[in-house]
This record gives structure tokens, sequence and C-alpha cells, in this order.
């Protein structure tokens, strides 16, 4: 199991010079996930945590703050391998960029979590809007 486990992860090395555009997303979404900033899910963790913080719940404030350091455990050595890892000796040839229909909703996403950390109002006013009478 553990050999076999090493050369499907193996064969993600370099995969994001040969698909820039899908790892870039990629990228994106996991720095998001993780909650760092530019990216709309700094705003979002930030909110959580202020909330955790004036409501004294510390324990959900660490959830939070664990949360994302497991994403980042686990997003973090994708995105290395996709970008520094050499590609491996017997990696398939031929590999390219996803067709155009598959990219526009990835970079369509990607863009709209960055767009979110400039513009978190947005759907402050929804989630008021939803809540307030």
């Amino acid at each position: 199991y553990v050999a076999s486990h090493k050369k499907y992860i193996s064969q993600m090395d370099g995969l994001g010079r040969s698909m820039p555009i899908t790892f870039g997303a990629f990228f994106l979404g996991a720095m998001s996930i993780i909650g760092l900033p530019p990216l709309g899910g700094f705003i979002s963790k930030w909110y959580l945590v202020i909330g955790a913080v004036e409501a004294d719940h510390l324990p959900i404030l660490l959830v939070l703050l664990t949360s994302s350091l497991l994403n980042a455990a686990y997003f973090l050595p994708i995105v290395y391998r996709a970008f520094f890892a050499p590609p491996p000796a017997d990696a398939p040839t031929g590999i390219k960029e996803a067709p155009l229909f598959c990219l526009v909703p990835l970079v369509v996403t990607a863009l709209c979590s960055l767009t979110l950390f400039f513009y978190p109002t947005i759907f402050l006013r929804l989630a008021q809007a939803a809540v307030l009478p």
C-alpha cells in the first residue's frame, strides 16, 4: 500500500509547470482555506476568531487555529510538489492544461476568493438581511 501510495503522489511532482492555471487556482483556493490574506478565507476566519474571542469561547478559537494549521499541513505539500519538485523520470509526457470549459470555473472561483478579501461586505450584507428582521 505504501509503495503504491508514494507512486501516485510522485506523479504529481512538476504538474504545476505543465498545468499552471489549474494549479494556480488550486494554490489560491488552498491559501483561502488556510486563511491567509489576501483571500476571502482570511476575512471569514478573522470574523470567526473575533466572534469566538468576544463570546469568550476560547475552545472554538483553538479549533479554528488547529484547523488552519492542519489545512496548511496537507495543502502546502501539494503546492510544493506541483511547482517545485522535479517531475519523475517515468512521468507521462504530453500532459497539458485542462480545456477552457474546465478552466473558466476554476479561475472565476479563484478570482472571487481574491475579490472577497477586498469587498467582504457583499456577503455580510446578505447574511445580515437573512438574520435581521
